[in-house]
């Protein structure tokens, strides 16, 4: 009997132990999107979707030994990243994806959703300096882009000119989120890859409190990348996916979660 091939995505990520986000949420994306999954643990945190009680990063050399355990046998089409907290991991991860042919998205994880601080100070040079110019795709939120930017963007006219920005300093495409927009009616993003821009809209979803919205968002365009989509269809699949999978969100205890495995 023939059986069903799968293509590879790696998710680069710390873990959560409410299952809401990270490695746990990219790991559901993939398989809820027919990728198999591998995952390589660069934290563990103590969190639920209320806060982040503590974080214990992974050393260099056990990071190191995870990526050539994936890479070795199980060799990645796409790649994401996201928590990766200290200047040495980030350093690390750097070093060991810099001549491998993929394509990597990078979720610049800087704060969760609850206010926790993920990335200590002195990573955001590195992070800027080391991973960003690998990258085949940067997708900050507005948080994380104003902060980068180090001035504010209000509205959806200074948001497109923030992914050309940020395209300009760092050199890849940039998928600008603007979920957070004050002025918009609708969560609108915005991709510019260097000669292009697409705009991905959908109306918001009222009367949820989600969490671990960016590392789906992030894992699905993985995903759809690893399958061979072009960047600007795994966006629109991607934005597609999140779409749903928030307005299908279920309760959990007195939270909400996404719903991966819905029927999309």
């Amino acid at each position: 009997m023939d059986r069903i091939s799968l293509p590879i995505a790696l998710t680069i990520a710390g873990a959560d132990t409410g299952g809401g986000a990270g490695i746990q949420a990219d790991l559901k994306t993939f398989a809820a999107l027919g990728v198999h999954g591998c995952s390589v643990l660069t934290c563990m945190t103590a969190q639920n979707p209320a806060e982040v009680l503590a974080v214990m990063p992974s050393s260099v050399d056990f990071l190191r030994h995870q990526l050539q355990a994936v890479f070795r046998e199980l060799p990645p089409s796409a790649v994401k990243t996201g928590m990766l907290y200290s200047a040495d991991l980030i350093h690390t991860v750097a070093e060991f994806l810099k001549d491998k042919s993929l394509k990597l998205v990078v979720d610049p994880v800087m704060i969760s959703t609850s206010g926790a601080k993920l990335l200590q100070d002195d990573a955001v040079q590195a992070l800027c300096r080391e991973l960003f110019p690998l990258a085949s795709l940067l997708t900050p939120n507005l948080d994380e882009a104003v902060y980068l930017l180090d001035h504010p963007i209000r509205n959806r006219s200074e948001l497109s000119d923030a992914a050309r920005e940020l395209y300009q300093r760092f050199g890849c495409p940039v998928l600008a989120k603007g979920g957070h927009l004050r002025d918009s009616v609708q969560a609108v993003d915005i991709l510019w890859d260097g000669s292009r821009e697409s705009v991905f809209s959908k109306p918001f979803i009222n009367g949820v409190s989600t969490h671990g919205t960016g590392c789906t968002f992030s894992s699905a365009i993985t995903a759809f990348l690893s399958r061979g989509l072009s960047l600007e269809e795994s966006v629109g699949q991607a934005k597609e996916y999140v779409n749903r999978v928030i307005a299908d969100s279920v309760r959990i205890g007195s939270h909400y979660a996404l719903n991966w495995f819905g029927q999309h």
